[in-house]
């Protein structure tokens, strides 16, 4: 079921949203909506240069292992 969420802009960016928004023939909502899932979609994951540095770093790799190892046996707190 949609949600109704209030935004709060500042004109400039209120009238830039609005203008990409009528090129596109769409709503505003539209835009913002499609414009965020975007964002989060690019920054969720790490691309394949991102991937082979985490890969590549040894030390990393060693302590996300032990914090694997410690969250299986419930060691630690979890913030």
């Amino acid at each position: 079921m949609p949600k109704t969420v209030t935004l709060r802009l500042d004109e400039p960016v209120y009238r830039l949203f609005r203008d990409i928004a009528e090129r596109e023939n769409r709503p505003i909502s539209n835009f913002i909506e499609t414009a965020v899932l975007r964002f989060v979609r690019e920054h969720e994951t790490v691309d394949e240069f991102e991937m082979a540095e985490i890969r590549g770093n040894a030390e990393l790799n060693r302590s996300l292992k032990r914090g694997h190892r410690d969250a299986r046996k419930r060691h630690g707190t979890f913030a």
